[in-house]
């Protein structure tokens, strides 16, 4: 993969579809404690209350059982981070050993935010805060204290991420479904055109079906297109199962993702606008039911039977989900330290901005993190121009300098899904502003230190990305390669088999899908690399046809619990009212 064009690096992208709710979210769990402590004239206590408030930004894409346990780790991991940070930082006073205490922790946040999936904003938050604590001025007896603030302010974080469920306590998996509906639309649009019914054959049928996996859509596009669609049905049915058995909402979504599913194995005209409106109607307050009324029939009952046996299949250890970890570990611990250990010995005396910086950069590849670090650098420059321009309005009193900051914790919330440097360009005077929380800085020097210091984390950061390869990538693309090809086998056999338990095939078809998704992951992160070990595409590619040729098979397969319709049953101008309202 070669490097893209800088403009192409840069270029807006579409926000998020929920951007507004961690954006309201942390403004909302920041501005009570910063508030308050700007009355009781105790405003350098905010980094402390500020770690617990930080934690309102995740899970916001999480159904609220799944959010509860989510929340309650970040703000547990959070304070933990913050705990071992001060601790270090009243016990010694070196800066190579606090900037080594910070490389640790920072490569742990990056493993365990990584294999954990709990993101966004994933591991950079968490290092933020740690790293700043460690050069926070401390004693030992104030730790107990300002552990306990950030504590009692996550725990009001748990509650503002909570709240939303009140009003609308299946909106998570909704709109998992609602993105699901989309993808698989988007490929539809584009396979169903292009299908022709062979001799004998029309439309919705299984020889149609087979030319759709194989024919005018399987080239480069279409591949992607089924593949995205495959993913995000895949990660609808993962939301689903974290709602809990006696979720009201499970049901009816499960079947609208069945008759996707169908739609993905044999698009047929007008199944895009279907499915598209179905998604226009699972969007805002209305209840989910827990019947789907003519669109769910006995055979449906089967597929989703096959979905409470897959519930029963236990995630991979943890211990496995770290093992391909351990390059971007090295990567992130080493960039960390050496990264600080230069601020150091440049004498920049806040060593953490460099250290945040490299942690900031580390992803799965080298191309990527490529990306990261132009983004990263062009938004924390033009951040500190921003502040340049709004200091004269933020030291105009401690009032103004928290609402400045919320304002831009709201803005960086608001643009960062577009791209990662326009979050940047408000997240760095925002950090900025935080640092005169406890007293005015001199704000030429600052803006000073902050540019140095950005430029230093970037560098170094690249570096270790380029050092530090991860050589057994290629072995985990053969690998997941094996696995793909395992479950297609799997799933053949059931086909081929006289009869097929209820549920049997559902869970079959949900191993192979799972393991197609872990052979792109796989394909794509060893693409990135810049060593030039070849890649089995060839084998990849096979693979993943044949894999959705057998996926579309199963959807098909007439037996029990299984859908063998071709199509949505619901037409345009059929009501899905009791459906989805």
């Amino acid at each position: 993969m070669g490097r893209p064009p800088l403009l192409r690096v840069l270029r807006p992208g579409r926000p998020a579809e929920i951007w507004y709710k961690p954006a309201v979210s942390v403004v909302v769990a920041t501005a009570p404690p910063n508030l308050l402590l700007v009355a009781l004239g105790r405003l350098d206590l905010a980094m402390y209350t500020m770690a617990g408030s930080l934690c309102a930004l995740y899970a916001h894409n999480r159904p609220y059982a799944a959010r509860a346990r989510a929340l309650a780790w970040v703000v547990a991991g959070m304070v933990a981070g913050l705990a071992v940070a001060l601790t270090a930082a009243s016990l010694t006073s070196s800066g190579v050993l606090l900037v080594a205490v910070g490389a640790v922790l920072a490569a742990l946040h990056k493993v365990l935010c990584d294999a954990t999936r709990i993101g966004p904003p994933g591991n950079v938050i968490l290092t933020f805060v740690s790293s700043a604590a460690l050069f926070a001025p401390q004693t030992l007896g104030e730790v107990p204290g300002h552990v306990g603030l950030a504590l009692a302010a996550g725990a009001f974080s748990w509650l503002v991420g909570m709240a939303p469920g009140v009003l609308r306590p299946h909106g998570p998996e909704r709109r998992a479904v609602v993105q699901a509906l989309g993808a698989v639309a988007r490929y539809a649009q584009a396979a169903a055109p292009g299908k022709a019914a062979g001799p004998g054959g029309a439309a919705g049928t299984p020889e149609a079906a087979d030319s759709v996996a194989s024919g005018p859509s399987a080239g480069p596009h279409g591949d992607a297109a089924r593949a995205d669609a495959t993913e995000a049905v895949q990660n609808a049915w993962q939301t689903l199962l974290t709602t809990g058995g006696s979720s009201a909402s499970r049901r009816p979504l499960g079947a609208l993702l069945v008759r996707a599913e169908t739609v993905l194995a044999a698009p047929a005209p007008g199944d895009a606008a279907v499915l598209r409106e179905w998604a226009r109607r699972l969007r805002g307050l209305g209840r989910v039911p827990d019947t789907f009324g003519p669109v769910l029939d006995a055979e449906d009952e089967g597929e989703l039977l096959g979905v409470e046996v897959e519930r029963a299949f236990a995630p991979p250890p943890l211990r496995r989900r770290l093992a391909p970890l351990r390059a971007v570990a090295l990567r992130t611990l080493l960039g960390c330290a050496l990264a600080g250990w230069a601020s150091l010995a440049l004498g920049i005396g806040r060593p953490y901005w460099a250290l945040v910086t490299a942690a900031a950069l580390f992803q799965t590849t080298l191309s990527l993190t490529w990306n990261r670090g132009v983004q990263r650098v062009v938004g924390n420059l033009a951040g500190v121009v921003l502040f340049v321009l709004l200091a004269p309005v933020a030291h105009l009193s401690r009032w103004t300098l928290v609402l400045t900051g919320l304002a831009l914790a709201f803005g960086a919330e608001a643009l960062i899904s577009r791209n990662y440097w326009l979050g940047s360009l408000c997240v760095t005077p925002m950090a900025l502003l935080i640092t005169e929380y406890a007293h005015w800085q001199d704000t030429p020097a600052l803006v000073v230190d902050r540019a140095v210091d950005t430029l230093v984390g970037a560098l170094v950061g690249l570096l270790a990305a380029a050092v530090v390869t991860d050589r057994r990538a290629v072995d985990r693309v053969a690998a997941a390669l094996r696995q793909a090809r395992a479950a297609r086998h799997r799933a053949e056999a059931l086909l081929a088999g006289p009869t097929t338990g209820p549920g049997a095939l559902a869970v079959a078809r949900r191993e192979l899908a799972a393991a197609l998704i872990g052979l792109r992951g796989a394909t794509q992160a060893a693409s990135g690399e810049w060593w030039a070990r070849t890649l089995p595409t060839q084998d990849v590619t096979s693979e993943e046809r044949a894999g959705h040729r057998t996926l579309a098979a199963t959807v098909r397969h007439p037996g029990p619990g299984t859908a063998a319709t071709a199509g949505p049953r619901h037409r345009p101008g059929t009501t899905t009212e009791d459906a989805t309202s």
